[in-house]
């Protein structure tokens, strides 16, 4: 099999993450790079001056890791050139933008498109999706997540607080990950009531907080969410609530050490349940994370196997953005 040739397009944070990634696997190589804020790079790749030149160095796949309002043209351009795409979330900044990238993505058909919504590929959340399989708690009752992070006036500096290049605030930033969780454990969540509100930063258009209560129709199955940038501390909290048990994630494991220890707590119920039995409860610490090999390893798969990704598709993003939507609009 040749090595496949990577490009990157955006080399700021989750560039520079993407390429770490990348050079643990065997089976592709950087090649070029760009980054309008990249003058000098201490690496064996070529620094291109502009993300066209990037299409243009004779790659098999790209990287899109810029701004979110970029991300729509980008992929599109490179779907059209015949070139496989891993492109960061969000896949587009409305459901509209996600819906013309599928329209390309079908036209060109054999190339792969995959999104990077990274959470699924954390060590805790492939034992929870395990354990789910073998149904050992039984079936899914209802789900509730916290996602929270602490800004200070620095923020106010970034692209993230300019809707027209963000499309949103923190749900859009970072909530987007906890409610990707919802949908990849509980299905489609079609009813959806919401508050959304900025009565701290108070910038037009990007919210400080959401709070939604989504609803499968056809399973019952509730979920809560609240993704906020006035926790003022970092904060991961994800858990899910079955017949027999339940599965209790608290903490992720980053980089920056910020969300705490991964720590998956397993509760399985004496069946059928009396209030004060005795319960076997189990804890595994995640001390590593292995998540942006394995997805990298999943997108590199795809493009060996010519298939469509399992993780991170198009009909993943379509879903998502659907449900994105309606939290909006409520």
């Amino acid at each position: 099999m040749k090595v496949i040739k990577v490009g990157i397009i955006g080399y700021g944070k989750m560039g520079k993450i993407r390429h770490d990634a990348l050079r643990k696997d065997s089976r592709s190589k950087v090649v070029s790079v760009y980054d309008p804020g990249l003058k000098n790079i201490d690496l064996e790749i070529d620094l291109m001056e502009s993300a066209e030149q990037v299409l243009d160095s004779g790659i098999d796949a790209v990287f899109i890791c810029t701004p979110n309002y970029l991300l729509k043209e980008l992929i599109i351009k490179s779907l059209n050139r015949g070139i496989n795409v891993f492109s960061e979330k969000p896949p587009g900044i409305s459901l509209k933008e996600t819906m013309e990238i599928n329209k390309v993505e079908r036209k060109v058909n054999n190339k792969v498109l995959m999104f990077g919504f990274n959470h699924r590929f954390h060590g805790s959340i492939i034992r929870m999706k395990e354990i789910i399989n073998t149904n050992l708690l039984g079936d899914l009752l209802w789900m509730r997540g916290r996602y929270g992070k602490e800004v200070d006036k620095n923020y106010l500096k970034d692209w993230r607080v300019d809707k027209t290049k963000s499309g949103g605030g923190i749900f859009l930033d970072q909530g987007i990950h906890l409610l990707d969780l919802f949908l990849y454990f509980g299905g489609e969540l079609d009813e959806v009531k919401s508050f959304v509100s900025n009565l701290y930063w108070k910038i037009p258009g990007i919210e400080d907080n959401v709070f939604a209560i989504f609803k499968n129709s056809k399973t019952g199955v509730c979920a809560s969410l609240h993704s906020t940038m006035t926790q003022w501390r970092y904060l991961f909290s994800f858990e899910l609530f079955f017949e027999k048990g339940s599965l209790i994630l608290n903490g992720l494991k980053t980089s920056s050490g910020s969300y705490g220890d991964e720590q998956l707590t397993i509760i399985e119920n004496k069946y059928p349940f009396v209030a004060g039995s005795s319960k076997k409860e189990k804890q595994i610490t995640f001390n590593e994370d292995f998540s942006w090999e394995l997805e990298i390893n999943h997108f590199l798969d795809s493009i060996e196997m010519q298939t469509k990704p399992k993780l991170g598709n198009s009909s993943d993003a379509i879903l998502l953005m659907k449900t994105i939507d309606k939290v909006y609009k409520n």
